[in-house]
């Protein structure tokens, strides 16, 4: 087991906060009973929050920030996991107030991670990723909501991001008409070979709303927030859900009570960072069997540890595409 590795480490002094690629060596990682050595990370709109400071996602520095990753067990001492194991991690504050994933080491607790499927890879799982996998939670809120293919249409907002592009894929497989909702225009393609019916621009729900409006959809996956899940609430037709999972466009929720009393919708939140285990294991079991990985890979880029620190703004800006891959070892 080799002591010294890379990492990405974000610091923050009086001046502000830096961002940096550092070797490191295992005395630097925090306590924990599994260590593993991580073969990939990606990287999610938190991240990039974490990456630039633009939020206060991270609460102890130094850090290395990264709230997924992906890899094999190196050693522990944990009852659950011998070394070999290929595990994967999401959430846990991990990469908030524990050290994350932008490394080639990472020392965490046991009970934190969950054995990959056998049919996911490392690359998959992070092609997956936290978004991908609250896209599930997404997916399984709807379903325990009794939004079955045939109660209607279902829309995806922030449809180019990680979490509508992984939701778009599961909701055209499981035989449901999708409605993507995007700014950007030019990635209409892109969204149809996920699987998207019909797509709307974003303009459409994201200025202020009447309380309730025409009844246009069943079920809503959305990553935005704000105006766009007040409009999309007003849209839902009777006993509908809608699964919250994401604030890309603000945190508040200018809406009324009419959709929950006249039309009895569902407002589900989806938290995928302190959601129980068994969910956990739910979710990635629903993934190896209905995530198209073709489809997956179609949304993936690959990216190395040292571009990163590039990526953290770019995700933010909304230039990133579907999903990143970070190769840590290359």
């Amino acid at each position: 087991m080799t002591d010294r590795f890379r990492a990405i480490r974000v610091s923050k002094a009086e001046t502000g906060q830096t961002t940096e690629l550092v070797d490191l060596t295992l005395n630097d990682l925090m306590e924990g009973d599994v260590t593993v050595a991580v073969d990939y990370s990606t990287v999610n709109y938190k991240d990039g929050l974490a990456l630039t400071g633009k939020a206060p996602i991270i609460r102890s520095f130094p850090l290395i920030p990264g709230i997924d990753f992906a890899g094999k067990v190196e050693s522990s001492t944990n009852t659950n996991f011998k070394p070999g194991d290929r595990v994967v991690l999401n959430g846990y504050g991990v990469g908030e107030t524990h050290n994350g994933g932008y490394a080639q080491k990472a020392r965490i607790k046991g009970d934190w991670l969950l054995k990959l499927p056998d049919t996911i890879s490392s690359a998959h799982a992070m092609a997956i990723g936290t978004a991908g996998y609250t896209a599930m939670l997404c997916v399984l809120a709807l379903e325990h909501g009794g939004v079955t293919p045939d109660k209607g249409d279902v829309l995806v907002t922030g449809a180019v991001g990680g979490v509508g592009s992984v939701a778009i894929a599961l909701l055209a497989k499981l035989g449901y008409r999708v409605i993507a909702s995007t700014g950007r225009a030019s990635e209409a393609d892109y969204l149809k070979s996920l699987g998207a019916a019909d797509i709307i621009d974003r303009n459409e729900l994201s200025a202020p709303g009447k309380p309730i409006g025409k009844e246009r959809w069943a079920g809503v996956v959305d990553a935005v927030g704000s105006h766009t899940l007040a409009n999309a609430l007003a849209s839902t037709r009777y006993g509908g859900t809608v699964a919250a999972c994401g604030l890309a466009q603000g945190m508040d929720l200018p809406a009324s009570v009419a959709p929950f009393i006249l039309r009895g919708v569902t407002l589900a939140g989806i938290d995928s960072v302190q959601a129980p285990m068994a969910k956990r294991v739910a979710a990635w079991a629903r993934l190896a069997k209905d995530l198209d990985l073709g489809k997956l890979d179609a949304m993936t880029t690959r990216a190395n540890l040292k571009d990163v620190i590039d990526l953290g703004p770019k995700i933010l800006a909304g230039q990133v595409r579907g999903r990143v891959v970070i190769d840590v070892n290359a």
